[in-house]
């Protein structure tokens, strides 16, 4: 009997040490997933009433000073400081459904949802009423965009499908790569993203996968893709591959449309708000 009570506890020591181990191996995880980003911490810029319905952000060369947004009724672009809710715009066009915002090289660029891109010097973008603006139609193939990043080294823009008629988004999500210049003819070059690598490592897109913004980490060369449908954050490397995909927190992340990077490679996320609250920027520290 003595000898049948120390086997019992012998299992019991083996159980136990196996769970303790096995939560070890889960925290391990945790940290490689977070490894850059905790994404339970950040800091929270509340926006004022005139950007209750953000949509993109962005910086210029990755200068954290000025926050540069849009959001999706009025044909403004937006700029104000990190925490200080005062904000002044430039009024670009009519009202409509902009999405995303992109600098680069003395130019800001505005996404409307059905592909039609608004360009003018950001010389002009300090006056409530520019006048250079200009209006960039049938670059991109018939379907609904959210997301567009502009890449200063090579003049390219990257502007990814939300839900485009030649895509099947349970299988690819395909962007598209272009010189925004007037004057440019050439054809615009694709990527794509392929959702079963991202199925492989999350549930979350049994439905597809409907991007609402991306940008490259300036740190890494990697591609960060959110997605406001989805609830989803998706890492891939300079290639498009998938990386890794980070479920978001429908409490911290009530509708997530725009992110950006500065250039010390934080981590910035624009939420659209609700009828509890207000929208909002959640900033994400580089961890070192």
């Amino acid at each position: 009997m003595k000898k049948r009570h120390l086997l019992l506890n012998s299992l019991a020591l083996l159980i136990m040490l196996s769970t303790w181990l096995g939560g070890c191996n889960s925290t391990q995880k945790e940290e490689v997933i977070y490894k850059d980003y905790d994404l339970s911490k950040p800091e929270k810029f509340n926006m004022p009433e005139s950007l209750f319905e953000i949509s993109g952000i962005t910086f210029v060369d990755g200068k954290a000073d000025t926050i540069y947004a849009v959001q999706d009724e009025e044909g403004k672009i937006f700029r104000l400081a990190w925490d200080i809710p005062k904000q002044l715009h430039a009024k670009f066009g009519k009202k409509g459904d902009y999405e995303d915002v992109a600098i680069m090289n003395g130019q800001a660029y505005i996404l409307k949802s059905n592909g039609t891109i608004y360009a003018l010097p950001m010389a002009e973008v300090v006056f409530e009423e520019p006048e250079q603006v200009k209006e960039l139609k049938g670059r991109l193939p018939k379907g609904e965009y959210e997301g567009m990043y502009a890449d200063a080294a090579s003049g390219d823009l990257y502007v990814i499908c939300k839900n485009c008629t030649e895509d099947n988004s349970k299988n690819s999500v395909t962007g598209y790569i272009f010189k925004p210049g007037p004057d440019s003819t050439s054809a615009p070059r694709t990527f794509s993203i392929n959702v079963d690598q991202i199925k492989a490592i999350t549930g979350k897109v049994s439905r597809g996968f409907r991007p609402s913004g991306l940008a490259k980490n300036p740190l890494t060369n990697d591609w960060y893709i959110i997605s406001a449908v989805n609830k989803l954050l998706v890492v891939t490397d300079s290639q498009w591959k998938v990386k890794d995909a980070f479920p978001l927190n429908g409490n911290m992340f009530m509708q997530p449309e725009g992110i950006a990077f500065d250039k010390a490679g934080n981590l910035y996320i624009s939420n659209e708000g609700d009828d509890l609250f207000s929208g909002n920027i959640l900033k994400f520290k580089k961890i070192k």
